[in-house]
């Protein structure tokens, strides 16, 4: 069974908990990232964990994006 879900929300809720773990960087970086993974996993059958799994992924690409 999947879930309805409001992209846009699950991008803003996505974007303002990392910001509060990356503060220096950019917002609009963080929602451009959240956005990608999001439009990525809307696209799989299953949508019940897609805010989870969007900022987890999100959060593996900026740490990524810090060491280099």
């Amino acid at each position: 069974m999947t879930t309805d879900f409001d992209e846009e929300v699950v991008i803003s809720q996505i974007t303002e908990r990392l910001l509060e773990k990356f503060p220096t960087v950019d917002p609009a970086r963080i929602t451009e990232l959240a956005r990608e993974e999001v439009r990525t996993l809307a696209k799989l059958p299953v949508q019940d964990y897609i805010s989870v799994l969007g900022e987890r992924a999100v959060k593996k690409r900026l740490k990524e994006e810090r060491r280099t």
